[in-house]
């Protein structure tokens, strides 16, 4: 599905645009941090944000991920979510702190956070992919 020139993009540590669907069906663009286990995109966000309550609600998402180093390169991932849970939360954004920070701990840098937000983490199965 993901096209054999980009991979690249889903390995490096690359911020990418996450769209989801409002309940006006406006697009809500974000930008995320993600991983990919070579089926599914995960994305993690705190329970109650928008985009939690929009893949929720509407279980579709397109994700964008610029080659920082040439932003006419790029891959476009639409999807649906196949799965949404909260268990190993906290686990995944630690390691996507390591990924894109070097940092173990999400939350050393906002110790007021620690457990008062519940991560939850969206696998996106890519339905199409350009």
């Amino acid at each position: 599905m993901i096209p054999e020139d980009k991979h690249d993009l889903l390995e490096r540590p690359i911020v990418a645009a996450l769209a989801t669907v409002m309940p006006d069906t406006q697009p809500q663009v974000t930008p995320v941090w993600f991983s990919y286990d070579g089926t599914h995109i995960w994305v993690n966000t705190a329970r109650g944000r928008q985009k939690d309550i929009n893949m929720k609600e509407r279980p579709r998402a397109t994700l964008l991920i610029i080659d920082p180093e040439n932003p006419y390169r790029y891959l476009e991932i639409r999807g649906i979510i196949d799965e949404v849970t909260e268990e190993g939360g906290v686990e995944h954004i630690n390691a996507l702190s390591k990924r894109y920070f070097g940092r173990d701990d999400y939350y050393a840098t906002m110790p007021e956070r620690r457990g008062k937000e519940t991560r939850v983490i969206y696998k996106i199965r890519p339905t199409h992919a350009s």
